[in-house]
């Protein structure tokens, strides 16, 4: 069982100017809160695959964009991926909601399953991914 004062999975770690390095996303004020969320690129087991932060309750948090009940992007509109109350994450195609903190399944199709985390942070007014072993940046600069 993790620790109390571990972060929920694809939240900012808790003192993220202390964790080096990370790829840039974007500018913190780029994500409002429970706005729009950012959307990139990624190789998921080096397939193409979009990924996207979003800022919830004042935390950034990042998944893999892909519903966990159909292999189908999540997003209704380019970076809409909450529903109309703001409340939860939620699949366009056949309505799974997810929580946004956790990613968990909150209802629908998406029985136990959860959303893919991907790992961010933000330091200094700028929004960082960290890779994984999994999930690594679809372009190389």
């Amino acid at each position: 069982m993790p620790e109390a004062n571990t972060p929920p999975p694809g939240s900012a770690a808790a003192e993220p100017g202390d964790r080096p390095g990370g790829l840039p996303l974007c500018p913190s004020a780029d994500l409002a809160e429970r706005g729009l969320a950012f959307t990139f690129d990624v190789l998921h087991y080096r397939e193409p695959a979009r990924a996207f932060a979003l800022r919830f309750d004042g935390q950034v948090v990042g998944y893999l964009n892909r519903c966990a009940h159909v292999p189908a992007e999540l997003d209704w509109q380019p970076g809409e991926f909450l529903d109309s109350s703001k409340e939860y994450i939620l699949c366009s195609i056949h309505g799974a909601a997810y929580e946004p903190r956790s990613g968990r399944c909150a209802g629908g199709p998406c029985g136990r399953s959860g959303l893919t985390v991907i790992d961010v942070a933000e330091r200094d007014g700028q929004v960082y991914w960290y890779p994984s072993a999994d999930t690594q940046p679809a372009f190389a600069d």
